[in-house]
């Protein structure tokens, strides 16, 4: 199976499609590709014009919902790939994710929240999606989002 036939299988049983426009929130893009390298901007779990987990991690959020909103970031940020490359197989690489938690003081499972992500990579691209991450607890993120995450991957040469 293909990673574009994974990804689309994962938006479809996440019940959320990507095809439409992803928004952003500035002035600034979603993705730069310098050579082989693309650099994707911070994803946020929005389907469209909603943020769909928001709040904080250990307060008013599960673990279970902020898992979730990592998944959904995930997929925007893959998506976000597919439309630069045009096929996710041209994806040699995803080498660093960064996973930001907006959570209570006492939420220490950054790490679990970040698996989320990291799964959706995973099943996507295979051994290629085997990465470096790091996660962290903030006090706030834009939109009240729940999860923030960014991202680096390599894509094969033009």
């Amino acid at each position: 199976m293909s990673c574009d036939a994974r990804f689309k299988q994962l938006c479809a049983q996440s019940g959320h499609d990507f095809d439409g426009e992803i928004k952003i929130g500035g002035n600034y893009v979603p993705l730069v590709r310098h050579e082989d390298q693309i650099y994707i901007s911070g994803q946020i779990p929005r389907v469209g014009d909603r943020v769909v987990v928001t709040g904080r991690a250990g307060g008013d959020v599960t673990l279970e919902a902020a898992q979730q909103g990592a998944r959904i970031s995930a997929l925007r940020a893959i998506a976000l790939l597919q439309r630069s490359v045009g096929s996710l197989d041209r994806i040699v690489r995803v080498l660093r994710m960064t996973m930001y938690v907006q959570c209570t003081d006492s939420f220490t499972q950054h790490s679990e929240v970040a698996d989320g992500a990291s799964e959706v990579l995973f099943f996507v691209f295979g051994e290629a999606g085997a990465h470096t991450r790091s996660s962290v607890g903030v006090y706030q993120l834009p939109k009240n989002a729940t999860v923030e995450m960014d991202l680096i991957a390599v894509a094969e040469r033009d």
